[in-house]
């Protein structure tokens, strides 16, 4: 039975994603340390400081070996880290080559080379999600471009937008994030492989050359120095799941005040009993936008874990890098899950445009004083102008009127205007969606994805 969300029969795949799991399970990290403990002894042979049969027996040896994980488990917290109790068996099962298993490399080396190996899997999984996402977004943008809803800052309604706008500013941080992670992949997928102190003195003369071919196995790439106490490249990736966590748990807070019964704008999609309460069969709780909130609160925390965990004492840490133990998997399972999350909600999202359209008249008209000012100021000057409106709107919400009803009494505003039916055509949200639709439009021009209208 499970004892966090991570593990849990019940919570697991609601805070983490299976394909995730899979990378950062204990079978996997043990198998990467396996991969790494044999692309070191290929490496070796390869540059001539072990036999190659050795090398050959200790691929071998990895591949076929059966793991006593209760021995593995009680030594590792005999030891306090995994890679010397494994080394043993390993060596065990390698037979006479198991002398060279290991040889000139160091517990850090090992494990954060695995690390590495699984920063690069999980990486793989989130491009995929996030073009994917951004393709959900890019397609609804454009089938919403010319819906118009009302627009708000500080919970309040301002002038009016578009639900495609929205959804375009959504995307396009989709698509910076799909940029840093390109950006960010070529400084952390990198091999650690520096011995005791970083120093490859176990190693000396031609050190650095079975550095390149040991990092060339594994298809990562070579470090300039040694980062065993240099966790930016590792911090810098566990930010970059805050930043995408942080987008979603945006857009969730904004579908579920929109899914809220005085908005009605939108609804998650309907799936029977999703959502349900145990005692209001009315109910449809946003389930989804709830976890993505929740996934954006806990990955955030983990930045911070990782931001503390840089700072290391001197060669070699006492403490801080086990900080990344912790807050590499459960990182990387919340992103996933968000994003999956994301992908379900987004994708099936129902859009109430008549609610949309209610709530933009909700008003009377005041959300697009801003419009009758801005078309009277050429004439009555900018301060005249608003303070004319100003006054106006005042007025309409003490009566409880249509902002036009109050203009159209107003013989400053009406001359500015060329009469009461102009005023009437500015108090129209529709008439006031500023250039929504070409930014929509610039936005997903500049994007790698590109759908065709549906």
């Amino acid at each position: 039975m499970g004892t966090t969300v991570f593990d849990s029969i019940l919570f697991r795949d609601m805070f983490g994603t299976s394909e995730m799991r899979a990378i950062f399970s204990d079978d996997a990290l043990i198998h990467r340390y396996l991969d790494v403990e044999s692309a070191l002894a290929r490496a070796q042979s390869r540059c001539g400081l072990i036999p190659g049969e050795a090398a050959q027996a200790i691929g071998h040896a990895a591949d076929t070996i059966q793991i006593d994980h209760d021995r593995l488990r009680r030594e590792t917290e005999n030891v306090g880290y995994p890679i010397l109790p494994l080394v043993h068996q390993l060596a065990e099962a390698a037979g006479e080559a198991g002398r060279y298993v290991h040889w000139g490399a160091t517990t850090q080396d090992i494990m954060d080379t695995a690390s590495v190996l699984q920063i690069r899997a999980a990486l793989g999984i989130l491009r995929r999600d996030l073009g994917e996402l951004r393709t959900i977004l890019a397609a609804k943008a454009i089938k919403y471009r010319d819906t118009p809803m009302a627009g708000r800052t500080h919970l309040q309604q301002a002038l009016p937008i578009t639900f495609g706008y929205k959804l375009a500013v959504w995307h396009s941080s989709v698509e910076r994030h799909i940029e840093r992670l390109e950006q960010v992949s070529p400084r952390v997928l990198v091999g650690q492989l520096s011995g005791a102190a970083g120093t490859l003195a176990s190693i000396g003369d031609g050190g650095l050359d079975m550095q390149r071919l040991f990092c060339e196995e594994l298809g990562l790439s070579q470090p300039t120095i040694t980062w065993h106490v240099a966790r930016d490249g590792f911090a810098e990736v566990v930010a970059l799941l805050g930043l995408i966590t942080g987008t979603l748990g945006k857009i969730a807070t904004n579908i579920m005040m929109m899914s809220a019964t005085e908005f009605g704008e939108v609804s998650e999609p309907f799936v029977p009993g999703r959502g349900a309460s145990s005692t209001m069969p009315q109910k449809r709780n946003p389930v989804a936008s709830e976890l993505m909130l929740a996934a954006a609160k806990a990955v955030r925390q983990q930045v911070a874990a990782m931001l503390d965990g840089m700072i290391h004492d001197f060669e070699r840490a006492t403490g801080p890098w086990h900080l990344e133990w912790l807050a590499l998997p459960e990182s990387f399972l919340l992103t996933a899950a968000s994003l999956a999350n994301a992908k379900f909600m987004l994708g099936g999202l129902v859009v109430h445009e008549d609610r949309m359209r209610h709530n933009l008249h909700l008003s009377h008209g005041l959300i697009v004083a801003e419009a009758v000012m801005m078309a009277a100021a050429p004439q009555l000057g900018r301060q005249r102008a608003h303070d004319i409106v100003y006054d106006a709107c005042r007025v309409a919400i003490d009566r409880g009127s249509g902002l036009a009803d109050v203009l159209v009494a107003v013989p400053e505003i009406v001359g500015a205007l060329g009469g009461a039916e102009m005023i009437r055509l500015r108090c129209d949200p529709g008439n006031y969606l500023g250039l929504s639709g070409a930014m929509i439009d610039r936005a997903l021009e500049a994007s790698a994805d590109k759908p065709a209208a549906s």
